[in-house]
């Protein structure tokens, strides 16, 4: 598994745990790390985008499209979970891992 699709299902799942979190309840108690998240979620989803459409340019085109379905499946399978008090935090851990995956992705591949 390379890290570029690593990095794609991470921050699909980072972007996608903030889509779904409209819940006052779920959301941090504190007005900064709210923001964080905000700002973390939004990278993770441009590089998401950015990891796919180099993929797709780069890459032979299964390797898009594996992106694609996998962050699909990954997405899907936190939406069946339903949403958890600990949300916020997984999807933190999951765009900080995820978008050095993506940078490391970028600069090494």
């Amino acid at each position: 598994m390379s890290a570029a699709f690593l990095a794609a299902l991470l921050c699909s799942v980072a972007a996608y745990i903030h889509t779904r979190s409209a819940d006052p309840r779920m959301r941090p108690a504190s007005p900064l790390s709210d923001l964080a998240w905000r700002v973390l979620s939004y990278a993770s989803l441009i590089a998401w985008g950015a990891l796919v459409m180099r993929a797709f340019a780069f890459s032979h085109w299964s390797d898009g499209v594996a992106m694609l379905l996998g962050s699909f499946a990954a997405n899907w399978y936190f939406n069946h979970r339903g949403p958890r008090p600990a949300w916020p935090g997984l999807s933190m851990l999951f765009a900080v891992v995820g978008l050095a995956l993506a940078a490391w992705s970028f600069a090494n591949e």
